[in-house]
């Protein structure tokens, strides 16, 4: 299928792409087409838990940041709903996480530009027409001159589980398999962050009705909730990603390392109705759960005869190696980026570093010509940890817009926002 009139191609549409289509929609350039292998969008639906919501206020949506006045926007979803009075009484600016999801469907649904059910298997380069020809499965083929790559991070399961046999499952599957959970004896959570939290939570609340025993196991050495004061928040801003991105590689692995309570913590709250929930439980009995810190999953086994799992751990400040046997196992742990298999035939085109990981430019850039291919949520280790944050994802689109426009201006880059200096 030609396409000569694309600026850029799209591939992938989670939340970062999608808002990059809301931004381009409007304007006569850059012209853009987003291909997604889903066939309608979904965004961590195995982890819509009732009353669960987002860690970012409704500001942070598809385009408010970049453009207030854009009818993409979170609060014109409501509007258009019927929601938005309701909302507003709420007074809470947290949207659900299943409103979100619902919001951005509603979003693509209204653009032409969106193509869903294109799962991308290949993309070339044709040095000729200088253009990216990007392969499907069903048989199409686009060009466009430019890539804006917004893949996603796939669930990561820890090498302690390859191989490994049963019914254990990914968090992102949670809720699909919670009624099979709910019949075994024992269920352990594996997992630091908001997911491990939420789940255990849900369990926790369901642990008298069906008779089950809840182990939470976590490798960090308390339950660090999310640090959310306003001096923080301003490390999501453009001077500090400045800073961060011409500090030397070592300083910004380094970093990312020691930041994780600032973008994978647990919310203050849920903590403390955890807290609150045990304590109302144990007033009738002890309450037939564990919660352990510093431990970590080093290995596993599946016994298929009895439908249980042993779980080799060690608790790392006494480097105490302990089992743990459990019928039902959740691991809450994460998502990693991988690169897409499609990009094969046009690595040499594409810029590493010396751990093989996207040599990302200040504007997103990972092509040889610094203007080719562009990535979202792609760049932890060069951007830091506002990379995966929604709300930075319109400052990024900003910039992904004014480098493929070469320095147009459609919606304002802002450059400081700070009251702090990160730099000398």
């Amino acid at each position: 299928m030609s396409t000569p009139e694309l600026d850029f191609i799209g591939i992938g549409l989670g939340p970062f792409n999608l808002g990059l289509a809301c931004l381009t929609a409007p304007l006569a350039r850059p012209r853009g087409l987003f291909l997604e292998s889903k066939p309608d969008f979904d965004w961590h639906s195995g982890m819509f838990l009732e009353g669960s919501s987002l860690q970012t206020p409704f500001m942070s949506d598809l385009v408010t940041l970049a453009d207030p006045t854009s009818p993409f926007s979170f609060l014109n979803y409501l509007k258009q709903s019927g929601r938005l009075y309701p909302f507003y009484i709420r007074e809470n600016f947290h949207p659900l996480r299943e409103e979100f999801n619902d919001y951005c469907r509603w979003a693509a649904a209204r653009l032409p530009s969106v193509r869903f059910g294109r799962s991308v298997t290949e993309v070339t380069y044709d040095e000729r027409l200088a253009e990216y020809e990007v392969r499907t499965a069903n048989g199409e083929t686009y060009r466009a001159p430019r890539l804006v790559l917004g893949t996603g991070t796939p669930p990561h399961l820890p090498s302690a589980v390859g191989g490994l046999g049963g019914d254990f499952l990914h968090n992102s599957r949670y809720l699909e398999a919670k009624p099979g959970l709910l019949g075994k004896r024992s269920i352990t959570v594996v997992g630091s962050g908001q997911s491990a939290a939420e789940i255990y939570h849900d369990l926790l609340q369901d642990i008298d009705t069906h008779g089950y025993h809840l182990t939470w196991v976590t490798r960090s050495p308390r339950f660090f909730p999310l640090e959310y004061t306003k001096l923080t928040l301003e490390m999501t801003s453009p001077e500090y990603v400045d800073y961060f991105h011409a500090l030397p590689g070592p300083v910004r692995d380094t970093l990312n390392s020691t930041q994780k309570s600032l973008y994978k913590g647990i919310d203050s709250d849920l903590i403390n109705a955890i807290f609150d929930l045990l304590y109302t439980r144990s007033r009738r009995g002890k309450v037939p759960t564990r919660l352990l810190t510093n431990t970590s999953l080093d290995s596993a086994s599946h016994d298929p005869a009895t439908g249980t799992y042993t779980l080799g751990l060690r608790q790392h400040e006494q480097d105490r190696a302990h089992t743990l046997t459990t019928e039902g196992l959740v691991l809450a742990t994460g998502y990693r980026y991988r690169v897409p298999d499609f990009l094969a035939p046009v690595r040499d085109r594409i810029r590493w570093d010396d751990q093989g990981r996207y040599d990302v430019s200040r504007d997103y850039a990972i092509d040889v010509t610094g203007r080719g291919i562009y990535v979202q949520n792609a760049e932890l280790h060069t951007h830091g940890f506002a990379s995966p944050d929604l709300g930075m994802a319109a400052y990024r689109n900003s910039r992904i817009i004014r480098h493929l426009l070469d320095g147009e201006e459609p919606y304002r880059v802002e450059t400081a926002i700070a009251f702090q200096e990160f730099s000398v």
